[in-house]
């Protein structure tokens, strides 16, 4: 059994992981953009020194297989949302039908958090979202699940691969 209880996040570095998990998405080119990848060949688009981002998807069905490096946390969304703060000074949430989320059968805690006001693309940007924040794994084969929809119909379905190899 893995230990999901370790990695403790305040709302405050919950909100400032959320907030650099959306820079990071949208900094890659098009071609090569985490969200939008369908097999996990991007997984590791320009990924901190300190956590390894998961990428959130568009939406439906998506299985990614990656590499990840053994020892460092895991940051990802279950359903998350961004927007300019010209659209809402404040976060704006979704209604969840459902959110879970598994790391080799075993559920994986996640808590809710929005960011301050942060810059992306020269603009002002809030966002809200359900994030599972995962203790560093040791070394070897890991299958993480995410099954969550909003109450709108937005659902995700995503299973990742995960090897988790040693640095």
């Amino acid at each position: 059994m893995i230990d999901m209880t370790e990695w403790q996040i305040s709302d405050e570095e919950g909100g400032r992981l959320a907030a650099r998990w959306w820079q990071w998405a949208q900094s890659a080119p098009e071609d090569r953009g985490p969200v939008a990848d369908t097999t996990g060949e991007h997984a590791g688009w320009q990924q901190p020194d300190d956590v390894w981002f998961l990428a959130g998807t568009y939406g439906g069905r998506v299985v990614r297989r990656c590499e990840i490096p053994a020892g460092r946390p895991l940051f990802l969304p279950v359903l998350n949302r961004c927007h300019t703060k010209a659209h809402s000074r404040t976060p704006l949430g979704l209604e969840i039908a459902r959110a879970r989320a598994y790391l080799n059968g075993g559920p994986i805690p996640f808590r809710r958090f929005t960011t301050q006001p942060f810059r992306m693309d020269d603009r002002m940007y809030l966002s809200w979202g359900i994030w599972a924040a995962v203790t560093p794994l040791l070394p070897g084969q890991y299958v993480l699940e995410i099954d969550a929809a909003s109450t709108g119909g937005f659902h995700v379905d995503t299973t990742y691969h995960l090897t988790a190899a040693p640095v």
